[in-house]
């Protein structure tokens, strides 16, 4: 039971090409199913976590390959329906920096010694939902008018946004706590040798 966690990430990330050629298909129909291969990825993503911490299966390498492979599909969802609706290229682009800010933060903490990176906060849970949402709901109507996508995709950015600014205090806070840590330790007394 172990592996199946690190095995539906692997799942999750095969899905990503597939997601890519059923969403291009000139075929209407077959944007239902890249929504559908979108939505199994969103599903094996909780059934992942779920079995994860139920069985106290989580390894170094699921840590790294989990949030890979939602990051890959999120992007090739949003790239997708940015190629068709090129009005929200701003969208892709304040994603991608948010993405790589966290990132830094992680890398920062982890080059500091911090072997755990603040959990998922409720705010960014409901972040990731909300922008899940909205991709499937801007993959299943594409002919809504462009001031309701730019409505839409704003408020999830936006949300986005506030999740990161909520991690970015959660990254300060560990940092400052191991500064204080260190300081304690460096002006303990040394005892008598």
């Amino acid at each position: 039971m172990k592996s199946v966690p690190n095995i539906l990430s692997i799942f999750r990330m095969v899905l990503v090409p597939v997601f890519v050629v059923v969403f291009f298909n000139d075929h209407s129909e077959f944007r239902i199913y890249a929504v559908l291969v979108f939505g199994v990825a969103g599903i094996s993503d909780i059934l992942d976590g779920i079995i994860a911490r139920k069985f106290q299966a989580q390894s170094k390498l699921g840590k790294i390959l989990d949030p890979l492979a939602d990051k890959l599909m999120t992007f090739a969802a949003i790239i997708c329906i940015t190629i068709t609706r090129p009005i929200l290229f701003w969208a892709v682009c304040v994603f991608f920096v948010k993405e790589l800010l966290m990132g830094i933060g992680g890398l920062v903490l982890h080059r500091k010694g911090h072997k755990e990176l603040p959990s998922s906060n409720v705010i960014g849970k409901a972040s990731t939902v909300t922008f899940f949402a909205v991709l499937i709901l801007l993959m299943l109507f594409q002919n809504v008018q462009n001031w309701v996508a730019m409505l839409m995709i704003s408020v999830a950015i936006g949300l986005a946004l506030v999740a990161l600014a909520s991690y970015i205090v959660s990254y300060s806070k560990i940092v400052k706590e191991q500064k204080r840590g260190d300081t304690d330790l460096s002006e303990a007394p040394k005892g008598d040798n």
